[in-house]
């Protein structure tokens, strides 16, 4: 006779039919749910539908495996993953014949479905340099599998994402007779993407520890520079996919989100503005002009100048618009040509994620005049636009950063300066801008103090 066991966490949904489909089965005898220490009904829906209940010690598959394992009464023990529905027909004889016929003591469970990321990404390649002996499986992560109590007793469980690649390793290392069976078609729910992470670190560790445990031949340098660069591979991979998902939107913050500039109202009450004029003027290099710029600053204190910003007036509903880009998944920054200091105060007055900007130096609170221009405002042999000080060298310095196509950024802004910024962005807006080349450039232009219409962009 067989043993089904079903580890369970929040699966109310598809228990009870999980439960059904084995208990159809005239070679079981008994179904075991380990509840996970659901917060949900899957306890109860499982004890209704005719199993077993065991309220796992603590959550984790490889501990709730193991308590089904224990408290078993049959040698031949099936898991089932409790989120299936329907399974093939026959999966479960599938799993067992080999078993029960004496010609295998594990066997792993394949199905009719592309492998996953992980698997191709990860498992595979791993086994390959360290356990090539396993290679040839085509699912090795799969959690339908079926073996000898006698030989589940000698496992040690990981307790994370790794157990089920664990399993399968230690069945090998311990010479049992191994096989994988097709059971059929299942469609099996896909991780999100921001769980690969997780997964992949979780399944490499188990694979490389079990690794470890033997006599370190599958661990030679060789072997070491071969997962370095399946580590980096994937992490390209994951990087590459992640970005077709995720969206930002960035602001530029003079006269965009705020009305005014904010160096030209310190001007105007510091009583710099005639000298501000001839600079911009006559320095027609970008660079040093924001270098010029920030001298005449120099002295002024770093309270002066937040208290200079919080009297300065912003857009309206921008808060409302940010909450809602935010709502539908979007990354949302600043990119200003002006000080880290000041960005940062708007950025957590309207709720953004990030902002990126010049960095105003200060010493003893007071500013020394000095301004370091990060390095990402400047060109590299990566930059798409070939100007060598520009805002879009930082717009694709964030893309990279938070793995953002740039197609898939939205950029607004005013001036001449945002003019390649929203060239090269997905969709680029010209708000309240005076730039009559920035209005042609941009796909969308808002003439009015209002950031509402951004909303039918997202």
């Amino acid at each position: 006779m067989l043993t089904v066991v079903i580890p369970a966490l929040n699966e109310e949904k598809t228990i009870a039919q999980v439960i059904q489909f084995c208990l159809a089965e005239p070679a079981i005898s008994e179904v075991i749910v380990v509840d996970d220490r659901s917060e949900d009904n899957t306890a109860l829906l499982a004890e209704q539908a005719g199993a077993r209940v065991i309220i796992s010690a603590s959550r984790g598959k490889g501990i709730s495996m193991k308590e089904g394992i224990d408290a078993a009464t049959n040698e031949i023990i099936v898991f089932l993953d409790a989120d299936i529905d329907p399974y093939p027909e026959k999966a479960i004889s599938n799993l067992a014949t080999p078993l029960m016929n004496n010609e295998a003591d594990f066997v792993k469970g394949a199905f009719a479905r592309n492998a996953g990321r992980v698997t191709e990404l990860v498992a595979k390649p791993l086994l390959t340099i360290l356990f090539p002996g396993l290679s040839h499986f085509s699912q090795p992560l799969s959690g339908m599998i079926a073996g000898k109590k006698s030989f589940f007793r000698k496992i040690e469980f990981f307790n994370d994402y790794g157990v089920d690649i664990g399993i399968l390793i230690d069945m090998y290392l311990m010479k049992a007779r191994v096989r994988e069976i097709n059971i059929g078609y299942i469609e099996n729910k896909s991780k999100p993407w921001d769980a690969l992470g997780k997964m992949s670190r979780e399944v490499s560790r188990a694979i490389i520890t079990r690794a470890q445990g033997q006599d370190n031949s599958g661990l030679s340098q060789e072997s070491a520079n071969s997962l370095e660069v399946i580590q980096r591979e994937m992490t390209n991979v994951l990087r590459e996919n992640l970005s077709a998902y995720h969206k930002m939107i960035v602001f530029d913050m003079d006269n965009t989100i705020l009305e005014k500039r904010f160096i030209d109202e310190c001007a105007e009450v510091f009583g710099f503005a005639p000298k501000l004029e001839d600079l911009r003027f006559n320095e027609k290099d970008p660079i040093i002009l924001t270098k010029r710029i920030g001298l005449l600053l120099k002295g002024r204190t770093m309270d002066e100048l937040l208290h200079m910003i919080s009297s300065m007036e912003m857009a309206g509903n921008i808060k409302e618009v940010i909450n809602s880009y935010k709502e539908k998944g979007y990354w949302v920054g600043i990119v200003s040509h002006s000080y880290s200091l000041i960005t940062n105060y708007i950025k957590q007055q309207i709720g953004a994620d990030f902002s990126v900007a010049h960095q105003l130096e200060f010493f003893e609170g007071k500013a020394t005049g000095e301004v370091n221009l990060p390095s990402y405002f400047f060109g590299s042999p990566e930059s798409i636009c070939g100007h060598s000080f520009c805002k879009t060298n930082a717009l694709q310095h964030i893309c990279d950063k938070y793995a953002v196509k740039m197609k898939n950024c939205i950029a607004v802004g005013d001036s001449k300066d945002d003019r390649c910024m929203i060239a090269y962005a997905g969709k680029g807006v010209a708000f309240c801008t005076t730039d009559e080349l920035l209005e042609k450039m941009a796909g969308t232009n808002i003439k009015e103090r209002n950031f509402e219409p951004l909303l039918e962009l997202a």
